[in-house]
């Protein structure tokens, strides 16, 4: 399918959902094929409707679970399991690509992120970049492992993010940081969650957001191993460097 070789060069992960077996009366026939990305169904289908539906969801829990498996097969009675009138059984047979790739979430596309993504592209990672900025996006690298986003505003991109995502917060300053930083602490726990900025920073993040209602903010802030000079291109160097140790780890 075209919108699967689109999507493995792009470096996304996805589900191919297909129609394994089929009993009795079935919306679809055997050997049908449906993709399944984070926003949902890009193309095919396996049949529409509550069946469809349930197969998007659970390619979804896949691509979203912090240790995913790579194949599931699941066998569903489309009356008692789904909810359909008819009463006829469905095998699926779920595939996820690119499940070994190491996920990583950066906030901001300003120039250190610009250098930070540089180095990152040629690691065995999956970089997506969020900002409101659509001619910043333009500049991150092209790389089959970096994947630039217009989000407005930026902290509704948390939601979307898988449990082993590594996260990098670098927006505009620190009235961006705060709402992407509020939104993963209320609601999302990380691996690695990472600010840029200083110590006197991160004391005034963590002071508005225990006024938020978080009792205790973690993060790192700063970012990075204790290395090279203050240039966006060793800041980035020693920021990835961290991820990777963190990794490790």
């Amino acid at each position: 399918m075209e919108s699967m070789l689109r999507l493995e060069k792009s470096g996304q992960p996805f589900v191919c959902v297909t129609l394994a077996g089929a009993k009795g009366s079935v919306p679809q026939e055997v050997g049908a094929k449906m993709v399944v990305d984070v926003s949902g169904r890009v193309c095919g289908t396996v049949g529409g409707g509550r069946v469809e539906e349930a197969a998007i969801h659970q390619a979804s829990r896949m691509l979203v679970a912090s240790t995913p498996s790579l194949c599931e097969f699941h066998e569903w009675n489309l009356q008692k399991d789904i909810g359909m009138t008819c009463g006829g059984v469905v095998t699926f047979f779920f595939e996820r690509f690119h499940g070994g790739s190491w996920p990583i979430a950066i906030f901001g596309a300003g120039h250190v992120s610009q250098a930070l993504t540089r180095v990152l592209s040629k690691l065995d990672c999956r970089v997506d970049v969020f900002d409101t900025r659509q001619d910043l996006l333009e500049g991150l690298p092209d790389s089959p492992r970096v994947n630039g986003h217009l989000v407005e505003p930026l902290e509704t991109a948390v939601d979307g993010l898988s449990e082993g995502t590594f996260v990098v917060v670098m927006t505009q300053g620190h009235r961006t940081d705060k709402p992407v930083l509020e939104r993963i602490l209320k609601t999302r726990t990380f691996p690695y969650l990472g600010v840029i900025g200083s110590e006197s920073k991160a004391a005034v993040l963590r002071r508005e957001l225990r006024e938020a209602g978080i009792a205790d903010p973690v993060f790192r802030c700063p970012m990075g191993l204790p290395l090279g000079k203050d240039t966006p291109q060793e800041i980035a160097i020693s920021i990835a460097a961290e991820l990777l140790q963190v990794r490790g780890s």
